[in-house]
């Protein structure tokens, strides 16, 4: 059961708070536990991709034990470039994938822990399917929008900074009478802007996964002033679409494009509809860094820890999941083959609805 002798760990996708932990969890149990040797692989796939190999063992002793309160990922990380359509200096594309598997043998690894998203996980089975890479998934992602979990690093401090933001807003919005729309990230779920939004009391909350009209927004503020009160909050994921059905979205530098931009439209059609003063603040990546919240080092630490345990009685082909305040684990295929979205009949849908909220559908 204990033949592991070599346990590689990496972080893919884009990074957030709580990866640290997990990856000093994985740390604690691979050597106190199995006295196996740690070896990390810098930025994700791209280290196992360089020749020679980028990676650094990982050993007990104060330096791992401080990672428990950094944001970040100590390994970095990669959120772009899949092997199998790898962009080359020239401009061309090919098919890297063997060089992958190539970097895990030359390494003597015995098993691999990806702290990653669904499409990484994508990736990695892909590759397991081509050759003898062995790995376990751990889910990270700030959207928590991966399937088969209630809960991903790095979500509940997106979340925590969200809801600071709104209680920043608030006072600001009194003080000048004014509407205050605060973008977050969200690309096709709407988990963060949902809890944030309850829980830092916008009085409008605008999600991916329920369509919108700007009419319901300007009947609420309306209703807010009848109500007595002279500003309003509202929260919106960043892959809301706009009233005409399109997404807003922004160049990225080198090339491509990026969501982003809805806040600043919402500003613009509030202000003409309402006559209302109206700001718009995007968080962007600030939800991303910071220390990590209790929660996040909490299941980033039992995660770690269950995902050695796979390893080490050789049930690859799993992603640690929480369910129902446990650990279990579940196989990597059932859990990127569902998206963790937004229901219409959510807990927290019909919580908002209660409040009064309006979720911009009526």
């Amino acid at each position: 059961m204990f033949d592991t002798r070599r346990l590689g760990v990496m972080t893919s996708g884009g990074d957030c708070t709580g990866l640290n932990a997990c990856i000093r969890a994985i740390v604690h149990r691979a050597v106190e536990t199995y006295g196996w040797e740690v070896i990390g692989i810098r930025e994700g796939t791209r280290g196992l991709l360089e020749r020679p190999l980028e990676y650094v063992e990982l050993k007990l002793g104060k330096e791992n034990d401080d990672l428990l309160r950094e944001g970040g990922t100590v390994l970095g990380a990669l959120n772009k470039g899949d092997p199998f359509n790898y962009p080359m200096p020239d401009g061309s594309v090919q098919d890297r994938s063997a060089d992958i598997l190539e970097g895990y043998r030359q390494l003597g690894l015995d098993g691999m822990i990806v702290i990653g998203g669904d499409g990484s996980f994508a990736i990695m089975e892909k590759l397991a399917g081509m050759g003898d890479f062995r790995y376990v998934g751990v889910p990270k992602t700030i959207d928590n929008d991966v399937g088969s979990t209630e809960y991903s690093i790095g979500f509940v401090t997106a979340v925590n900074v969200a809801v600071e933001a709104l209680d920043r807003l608030a006072p600001t919005a009194a003080s000048h009478d004014r509407v205050m729309v605060l973008e977050v990230m969200g690309r096709d779920a709407g988990h963060i802007a949902l809890h944030a939004g309850i829980a830092g009391g916008a009085d409008v909350i605008l999600i991916p996964e329920i369509p919108w009209k700007l009419g319901n927004i300007a009947r609420k503020m309306t209703q807010i002033r009848k109500y007595g009160r002279n500003h309003a909050l509202v929260i919106v994921a960043e892959g809301v679409k706009t009233e005409e059905g399109a997404h807003e979205m922004q160049e990225r530098g080198g090339g491509g494009v990026r969501y982003g931009g809805i806040g600043h439209y919402l500003e613009r059609r509030i202000s003409e509809t309402t006559g209302s003063e109206t700001r718009v603040t995007v968080l962007g990546h600030v939800q991303r860094g910071g220390t990590p919240s209790m929660r996040d080092r909490v299941i980033g630490s039992a995660f770690g820890v269950h995902a050695v345990d796979l390893v080490a009685e050789r049930r690859f082909g799993r992603m640690v999941a929480w369910h129902q305040r446990q650990v279990v684990d579940v196989p990597i295929a059932e859990a990127i083959a569902q998206y963790n979205c937004v229901s219409p009949d959510d807990t927290l849908v019909r919580t908002a609805r209660a409040l009064g909220i309006s979720l911009g559908d009526s």
